[in-house]
């Protein structure tokens, strides 16, 4: 179970880490500030885990990294290609 959320916390902070500086770098002044409780609760979830985590677990951390920056660019990209076709 630790594992599961190790790789959560680990995905979900680089997910939004990658989410916020492209917000940041496109000039999404609110979606920026959002993102930022997202990076918090990824922050504090992993702090209280990672210490302690076995070999299994260290590998969930290291997993959760490259996939949550990956899944923050599609999901930027499908935000925004989404609000162009909408527009």
């Amino acid at each position: 179970m630790t594992s599961i959320a190790l790789f959560a916390s680990t995905f979900a902070l680089v997910f939004f880490l990658g989410l916020q500086s492209l917000n940041v770098n496109n000039g999404h002044y609110r979606a920026a500030f959002f993102t930022s409780f997202g990076i918090g609760i990824g922050n504090l979830v992993l702090f209280k885990l990672a210490p302690e985590a076995s070999g299994i677990e260290i590998a969930a951390f290291l997993l959760g990294g490259p996939f949550g920056i990956v899944a923050a660019m599609r999901f930027f990209r499908f935000v925004r290609l989404r609000k162009e076709a909408g527009q």
